[in-house]
């Protein structure tokens, strides 16, 4: 993860950026050389566990910056945040680097060539100690050295750059591995199985040519599911419900629904002549159908060779796919020109011809559980769908916003008590049993047990994992740089001017406080591009969107109501000169969350290892970082 080169300025790789994981001979399951892409540094995916798992419990200034920083409390307290959680020795020294040259010597300088500023050695340790538990991704080079299958434009309908990359070389990846766990075992992968399929980007590309795979798409919102299947519609994978209407009587319908002083001589001519037949009794050559196309219904054509999709519409809240499964072996609709499965039918609808079994009816039913960016808990569920259901074979997995994710050993952590506590106590007592997610992080038996305790991350910690520092350019650095600098620096105000308190930190009875107060959140959110040009401009479109906030927003307007332009600006100026620190901070934690995100990709396959019914799991990367940074997969296949 840590040794890409940064975008659009240049760099000098250090030593071991060259040292790349190459794929000698797959083993019959498609299995990269090593289980996890570990750093060369270490011999076995056990040791590199181990260490991982030391390193994340053992470090305090990891733990510090991953969890125990928050932006709303870096200027509520003087000196600023920077002097609390930032080793002394190191101070001086970050603040005199310019902030790309310092992405520069966390993420890609050689630490092994001297420099004439001499860093301090602690800090270089530190940055060895997080690029060498950081899981490396690069993707690997394809042995059989065929090309990606690009896209057709009809079936790329929607599709950004970044979705198109990712979905092209997703389709490929999980049609090459169920291949693998067919040739393996003997037995085909008949269903593919997408939870969370959204618009369904990819389970269209899998059931296109070249691949033509039945998919499953599952979906917990109808609005999802109805778009999907009119770009099912445009791609060529389904075709709309076809409605013969008389063009006469069907002007004449819609000319009846529209008032009369909106209509012209001969649309008036047309609605008098309805108007007639209805008062005489005079029938009409038939009955006209006025739904619009959206309401018609999606037809889907499974035929030997051809793909299809099936959606499902359904809240994912385990990994047990048992409704999946059954509305699978249900899927029984026929048309008389042929074997036709209906979708987006009401009952009203034309009737359409009784019902055969075409989905399963000549082969037992074998899953894959799949999905590209599968939020929160979603990625634990389609792991655990593997051991929870007979028919799934194997799952391959791509998490992301981690910030989603439950915790399994405890109740919602928001921020480490030291530094910022939460209105929920950690350690809390009688709340344990209660608050807890079996869903959570960690799976593992091995995480949840370290050291008796378990490891834990709260959301600050999972927030930061899904931040990509390599990609950062000087303009956007600069861009969200101040904008964490605007919204730190309004917590000031809002402190000073009595909008907020201070809040006294967790400590047990008896024990002396240790002045690291944090302050009440006040969430403002994302801001019209305009309120961004200053801090006055910022604050005040601040306090225009509180005016509507039914909880705090009397408050709010009542204390700044007396704050003038010049106290604004000289907020601005007094603090200006610190955002240098929060600039520098951020970015330690940004590049430190590589760990964090390590972290939770490596329990997930721990997870998979410790089941006696995987006979074979492993992680590697299968995007370009540079266009979808969150690009491990997490693979599973049944023994």
């Amino acid at each position: 993860m840590l040794f890409l080169p940064r975008p659009i300025r240049s760099h000098f790789p250090f030593k071991f950026l060259r040292v790349s994981r190459t794929v000698s001979t797959l083993k019959p399951t498609m299995a990269p050389p090593t289980p996890l892409p570990f750093s060369p540094d270490f011999k076995n995916a056990d040791e590199y566990v181990e260490s991982l798992l030391e390193f994340s419990a053992a470090s305090t200034i990891f733990q510090t910056l991953c969890g125990g920083v928050h932006i709303l409390d870096f200027f509520t307290r003087e000196p600023s945040l920077y002097h609390t959680v930032i080793p002394a020795e190191w101070r001086s020294w970050l603040m005199a680097r310019d902030s790309m040259d310092l992405l520069d010597f966390l993420m890609r300088d050689d630490l092994e060539k001297v420099r004439e500023d001499n860093p301090p050695e602690s800090l270089i340790k530190y940055i060895r100690e997080i690029r060498k538990h950081s899981l490396r991704r690069t993707v690997a080079v394809r042995q059989d050295g065929e090309a990606i299958t690009k896209l057709p434009r009809h079936v790329a309908v929607g599709m950004i750059p970044k979705k198109m990359h990712e979905v092209s070389n997703f389709a490929d990846y999980v049609v090459r591995v169920a291949d693998s766990v067919s040739t393996g075992t003997g037995k085909e992968i008949t269903h593919y199985v997408d939870f969370g399929s959204g618009q369904n980007y990819l389970g269209r590309t899998l059931a296109s040519p070249p691949y033509n795979k039945h998919i499953v798409a599952v979906e917990s919102k109808e609005l999802n599911i109805t778009g999907a299947k009119s770009m099912d519609v445009l791609a060529g994978v389904a075709e709309r419900e076809k409605v013969m209407r008389n063009k006469k009587v069907y002007r004449m319908k819609q000319d009846s629904l529209v008032p009369s002083e909106q209509l012209n001589s001969k649309a008036l001519r047309r609605a008098a002549k309805l108007l007639k037949a209805k008062a005489t009794g005079t029938p009409l050559e038939n009955e006209v159908d006025l739904r619009p196309s959206r309401d018609l219904a999606t037809i889907y054509t499974p035929a030997d060779g051809k793909g299809y999709i099936q959606y499902v519409e359904h809240v994912v809240q385990d990994g047990d796919l048992s409704d999946v499964v059954e509305q699978i072996e249900q899927m029984k609709i026929a048309a008389p020109a042929g074997k036709l499965q209906v979708v987006n039918a009401e009952s009203e609808n034309p009737a359409l011809p009784e019902v055969l079994e075409e989905i399963s009816k000549s082969k037992k039913t074998r899953l894959m559980a799949i999905s590209i960016h599968s939020c929160g808990n979603l990625s634990h569920h389609g792991i655990r769908s593997l051991l929870l259901n007979p028919s799934v074979h194997a799952i391959a997995i791509v998490g992301c916003c981690y910030n989603l994710m439950t915790e399994r050993l405890g109740p919602p952590t928001y921020k480490l008590p030291l530094l910022r506590p939460n209105l929920r106590a950690i350690n809390a007592s009688g709340q344990e049993s209660t608050m807890c997610d079996p869903h959570g992080f960690p799976m593992s038996e091995k995480v949840s047990t370290y050291n008796g305790d378990g490891v834990r991350l709260n959301i600050t910690a999972r927030m930061m994992a899904v931040q990509a520092p390599l990609n950062w350019t000087e303009k956007e650095s600069d861009s969200f740089f101040t904008r964490h600098f605007y919204r730190a620096l309004l917590q000031r105000v809002f402190l000073d001017f009595g909008v907020v308190k201070k809040l006294t930190p967790n400590q047990e009875p008896g024990e002396r406080s240790n002045n690291l107060e944090s302050t009440e959140p006040v969430i403002i959110g994302s801001l019209r591009k305009g309120c961004y040009g200053s801090f006055k401009s910022y604050l005040r479109g601040a306090l225009e969107k509180l005016a509507n906030d039914p909880v705090r927003g009397g408050k709010v307007g009542e204390q700044m109501k007396g704050i003038t332009d010049e106290q604004i600006e000289e907020y601005s100026e007094r603090f200006g000169k610190l955002k240098k620190e929060l600039s520098v901070t951020w970015s330690l934690m940004a590049f430190s969350a590589g760990v964090v995100e390590s972290l939770i990709v490596t329990d997930r396959w721990l997870w998979l290892r410790e089941q006696e019914g995987v006979g074979d799991a492993w992680v590697e990367a299968v995007f370009d970082y540079g266009l979808s940074p969150r690009n491990l997969v997490v693979v599973g296949i049944k023994k």
